[in-house]
């Protein structure tokens, strides 16, 4: 039986192969959209959430600097926590990332709010409370504190 690849491996090989990013996108989709459902609590802006992080993955991908061994995870919630506060600064949810890629054909009808920020660090605290150590310390220093990757390996 092959072993699982990491998702730096399935980052590196999604440059020229979507079924990698596809891969990723499985691992993680659930969550980022349990994340944007806990905020919004709005089905519709959590999926238009949930697909803009993943376009906007995508068109980053080339740029994800993981280790080998390292998790996407602080990565994507990065851009999901991103992505949500733009959308509330905004008034709208942020489709930049999908129209790049043209998987926008309509407006969204969704009504954003500032309330979906409201306590966005204790929801993430708690989802890192979930994991084990080495995982919550890399996403700590990285969603939370903002490190560059740099910065988390010194």
């Amino acid at each position: 039986m092959a072993e699982r690849p990491t998702d730096a491996e399935l980052l590196k090989r999604a440059r020229r192969d979507a079924q990698a990013f596809r891969e990723l996108y499985e691992r993680y989709a659930a969550a980022v959209h349990a994340f944007f459902v806990r905020r919004t609590r709005d089905e519709e802006a959590a999926l238009e959430l949930t697909a803009e992080t993943f376009a906007a993955a995508w068109l980053a991908r080339t740029r994800f600097e993981g280790r080998t061994e390292g998790s996407a995870a602080p990565w994507l919630f990065g851009i999901a926590r991103n992505l949500l506060a733009q959308s509330v600064r905004r008034g709208a949810i942020e489709r930049r990332a999908r129209e790049r890629l043209r998987l926008v054909s309509t407006a969204a009808t969704v009504d954003v709010a500032e309330a979906w920020l409201e306590g966005v660090e204790v929801d993430l605290r708690s989802a890192l409370a979930s994991l084990g150590d080495g995982g919550r310390a890399a996403i700590q220093l990285r969603v939370l504190d903002d490190l560059d990757y740099g910065e988390i390996g010194r």
